[in-house]
């Protein structure tokens, strides 16, 4: 018999619809996978067993009325710990904010609530969401290696099967970079899709919401759950949420997808990951898309203006807190802080003047050769150890491991556009690995419906990470 936790969350929101199980069976189910699996992953920050039981009984009375909300109503999932819960703990991984208690939640996870969603737990994050701490979570495929930040709790949770799905956070990777080295499927939507309010701020004009599950479908129906248009985000868009997974099974047959090879598939790529993503493009062109090579110069920009206006606006959000606070702030998170109040008003203008011209390019290119999406590897290594984080790295080129995870990933946040982290392969030493799909913005239907024609054919999402495995 199959447990309850293997199964996805669009299965378990088919089989709540039908009547067939509860809500209440499968926060036991997550709860009992936490009991086994946190001394291993250590997903979480705040494991809400009575709250997530109440929600549940709750949900289960509403559907035994015939008041179903839709397909994530009874649904377990997790919350990073830098995303506002009304009434729980919300510490952002940081001593800063120890015991904080919000007075109100953060809009996507209203957002959830109202469609039914039950939070099981708060899952860990790096000190402010900033990717400068290690927290004791570890991956599940490789207990040694980095599990990636600085959604760590998230992928951990979703990966070890004590959640259905979990929301990220992404200022230059943080969904798509645990979900690549999780197996996971990781989207960072369009800037102003999802609401940022009641979110503690990387940096403003660069942050995401976004979810991080194990199945494509299990995305679309969570990124339907949590996004729309909200009032109090000055950032959020006034756009209509559709249905993401309306077109997932109309195939690729007659969609562009441009593929830039310069800047992602340099000599610092991995081998094996290169021959995997090589693959997926052959894949997609025999099913029907039609490839095409681009140009986009303006990438080497992006590094230093997505580090320039990080660090500017990071600095802003801290300034009063470390002052107040700032022997409680990890020593690494601190000096970040505090180098962005060097960051001149020029250079920060100047990112921000770099950034434009970036984003203008990429819209001329989807513009002018008509493309649906473009495709390249999520990262360039699968993970690195957590010892050698820092160190030079092996093959030489010339950045540290943890430098080099984001190489493929900033510049979507830099444009706006939806970014999408899809599983395609794991290495010899049991490392998995995925490709991302940007698409034009606003259009991340095309994106799930582009990924989902690739996974369908695979079974990247059943594998099981080996320390969760037997227990």
């Amino acid at each position: 018999m199959t447990e309850l936790t293997d199964l996805s969350l669009s299965e378990v929101s088919d089989l709540l619809g039908a009547g067939e199980i509860s809500s209440l069976e499968l926060v036991e189910a997550n709860l009992r996978a936490i009991d086994k699996t946190e001394p291993v992953a250590h997903a979480y920050a705040n494991i809400l067993a009575d709250e997530a039981r109440e929600a549940a009984a709750r949900a289960d009375a509403e559907m035994a009325a015939g008041d179903r909300r839709g397909p994530l109503h009874g649904v377990p999932i997790g919350i990073k710990d830098n995303i506002y819960t009304k009434g729980i703990v919300t510490e952002s991984g940081s001593q800063v904010m120890a015991g904080f208690l919000p007075d109100h939640d953060a809009t996507c996870v209203s957002n959830l609530k109202r469609a039914g969603a039950v939070i099981i737990g708060k899952v860990h994050c790096h000190e402010f969401a900033l990717g400068s701490n290690v927290p004791p979570t570890r991956s599940p495929w490789n207990l040694d290696c980095y599990p990636g930040g600085s959604s760590i709790g998230s992928g951990a949770a979703v990966t070890s099967r004590s959640s259905f799905g979990a929301l990220g956070t992404d200022t230059g990777g943080s969904i798509r970079v645990p979900s690549s080295i999780n197996n996971l499927v990781g989207m960072k939507a369009s800037f102003g899709r999802v609401s940022i309010y009641g979110v503690v701020p990387v940096a403003w004009s660069l942050d995401h919401v976004g979810p991080m599950t194990r199945k494509v479908k299990d995305n679309a129906l969570l990124l339907g759950g949590m996004a729309g248009h909200d009032p109090k985000d000055p950032t959020s868009a006034q756009q209509p949420v559709p249905d993401f997974c309306a077109d997932l099974e109309a195939g690729v047959a007659g969609l562009r997808i441009g593929v830039e090879r310069d800047y992602f598939f340099y000599d610092g790529l991995l081998a094996e990951i290169r021959e995997s993503v090589e693959a997926v493009i052959a894949e997609y062109r025999q099913l029907g898309a039609e490839i095409v090579e681009i140009s986009l110069p303006e990438l080497e920009i992006t590094q230093d203006a997505l580090f320039t206006i990080v660090l500017a606006e990071c600095s802003a959000y801290h300034r009063k807190l470390i002052r107040e606070h700032s022997d409680k702030y990890d020593p690494a998170t601190r000096a970040i802080v505090q180098l962005g109040e060097l960051v001149p008003a020029t250079h920060y203008l100047a990112a921000q003047q770099a950034r434009s011209l970036y984003r203008d390019a990429l819209l001329r290119v989807f513009s002018e050769q008509r493309l649906d999406a473009t495709l390249w590897p999520t990262m360039p290594i699968a993970t690195a150890p957590q010892d050698q984080l820092y160190a030079s790295r092996a093959d030489g080129f010339p950045d540290t491991p943890v430098g080099s995870m984001c190489h493929h990933t900033f510049n979507a946040n830099l444009a706006g556009l939806p970014a999408l982290s899809v599983p395609c392969g794991i290495t010899g030493d049991g490392l998995p690995f995925g490709f991302q799909l940007t698409g034009r913005a606003f259009d991340e239907a095309t994106v799930y419906r582009i990924a989902y024609a690739y996974e369908r054919e695979h079974d990247w999402h059943l594998r099981k990470a080996p320390a969760i495995a037997n227990l």
